[in-house]
């Protein structure tokens, strides 16, 4: 019987193991945008089709970007945390028949300054030495981080549905944030799917598109890495570029599930000079109602 104590912790070990490494589940594109409008989903997969994208690597991370458009200005789109490049396809198609737009997805960086070199990389490939920057959520941080770090090549700044330097997030969320390195991959992004059916799509007022987008971000498309660079980023403190002249527009959701009102206040009081648009559906309100703020970012870019 002694010969046979091993079979127990070894037994247990491959349990752990497979746990740990099953595989995030896959569902094509046709079942995941199932429910979403037609002409929506049809122009999602033009777009993915008609703009190839390219890739640069910056400290060993691989960043896929988009460039496009012959504007005389140029757009630096930044997503969020549960976003890529393509999040925006909506405001880029309408945007860049004026602008030069250049939108990315961060790989897993792990720190600002990391965020940073990846987009300073991509615009110096592209030769662009001035341009306007739409942020939203940690976009939005980030979009500050870069305001304070060079001012000198920001024409005008939008923060969408995030926050600014603060202690708030970290509080209620250090815990969690701390273990995503050490959870098996399909829990995180079975967590963030959770979140997006609870609280993302009501807010969004039941909006099929971008509850669709969001899960297909987190079938695959996103790796845990990810996710835990990014809440690395979203928890790092700097200081806010709280006397800027740089112009900027701030869009908040009255209904925001991730930005709660106390952040919302905060951001305002960082940047009692920004011009501030308030809108009812939620965080990805440029998903559930693009025309809407496609036309605030042409109202405060200019065109």
């Amino acid at each position: 019987m002694k010969s046979r104590k091993w079979i127990f912790p070894l037994v247990l070990v491959l349990v752990i193991l497979a746990v740990y490494l099953w595989p995030v589940p896959h569902h094509d594109f046709a079942e995941v945008y199932a429910k979403a409008p037609a002409d929506k989903v049809a122009s999602l997969q033009a777009f993915r089709a008609n703009y190839p994208t390219s890739t640069i690597n910056v400290d060993g991370l691989d960043w896929e970007y988009l460039a496009v458009g012959k504007g005389q200005e140029t757009i630096v789109f930044l997503h969020g945390m549960t976003g890529s490049y393509d999040i925006w396809w909506q405001q880029i198609e309408s945007l860049q028949g004026d602008y030069r737009v250049i939108a990315m997805t961060y790989p897993a960086a792990n720190s600002l300054e990391g965020m940073e070199k990846g987009v300073l990389a991509i615009l110096d490939r592209e030769g662009v030495t001035k341009f306007n920057l739409v942020g939203t959520s940690l976009g939005g941080y980030f979009a500050q981080y870069l305001v304070a770090k060079h001012p000198d090549r920001i024409e005008k700044a939008v923060f969408a549905n995030t926050f600014p330097p603060n202690d708030l997030i970290k509080q209620k969320n250090g815990t969690i944030g701390s273990l995503i390195p050490y959870l098996p991959q399909w829990l995180v992004l079975n967590v963030l799917r959770g979140s997006f059916e609870s609280s993302i799509y009501p807010a969004s007022h039941n909006d099929e598109l971008t509850l669709a987008f969001l899960n297909e971000i987190s079938y695959g498309r996103m790796s845990k890495a990810q996710v835990a660079g990014r809440y690395k980023c979203v928890v790092e403190k700097f200081e806010p570029p709280v006397n800027t002249t740089v112009p900027i527009l701030i869009i908040e959701a009255s209904n925001d599930p991730l930005v709660e009102t106390a952040l919302r206040e905060q951001l305002r009081t960082t940047y009692p000079a920004a011009k501030v648009v308030t809108v009812d559906n939620g965080h990805f309100s440029y998903i559930a109602a693009p025309d809407f703020y496609t036309q605030q970012l042409r109202d405060f870019l200019g065109n």
